[in-house]
């Protein structure tokens, strides 16, 4: 009988929605979030080297391309605290990529939940590498009405932006 209970596995229950923990659909969140993380760190590299903070491309009306340079978090919020805030967001942005690759871990057969995840992780990581490294997120879009301009943003911030809009979207359908 001992034989046989050793033999045993405890078996791990199915996430709340379908689908088993880990694996392969794992990997493919991680290769997507990779590819995300990828095209914002290039696309910061190449605005960081083509344009001095301040310079505006004018794309079309209602859109630039300009390169700012964020110490604080969105909408420069803490930007002007004396350097603190660095390690702090840095920090924050470390902490809320391990609980999200976490629930990806356990959560990666809910498609909409997991791709929002991933987007989330992504642009993390995104502008946590911009503020170790720089101290900083660069940051290039720049979206305006008439005078009137919204903070400028990077493609991290797109990602993180859609995954929590995915994360509301995914709840209200109770998919």
């Amino acid at each position: 009988m001992a034989g046989a209970e050793a033999k045993k596995r405890p078996v791990r229950a199915a996430s709340p929605r379908g689908g088993r923990p880990g694996g392969a659909r794992f990997a493919l969140w991680a290769f997507l979030g990779l590819l995300v993380l990828s095209l914002d760190q290039a696309t910061k590299f190449w605005f960081e080297r083509a344009l001095d903070p301040g310079d505006v491309i004018a794309v079309f009306p209602g859109f630039n391309f300009v390169l700012a340079h964020n110490y604080g978090a969105a909408f420069s919020f803490l930007a002007e605290m004396g350097g603190w805030q660095r390690w702090v967001l840095s920090a924050f942005a470390f902490a809320v990529t391990a609980v999200v690759l976490r629930l990806l871990w356990k959560h990666n057969a809910r498609t909409l939940f997991s791709l929002s995840l991933t987007l989330i992780a992504a642009g993390a990581v995104g502008n946590l590498c911009d503020r170790v490294s720089a101290g900083y997120v660069i940051d290039f879009l720049d979206f305006y009405w008439r005078n009137w301009h919204w903070p400028a943003f990077n493609v991290a911030d797109v990602a993180i932006c859609l995954g929590a809009a995915g994360i509301v979207v995914d709840e209200i359908r109770g998919a």
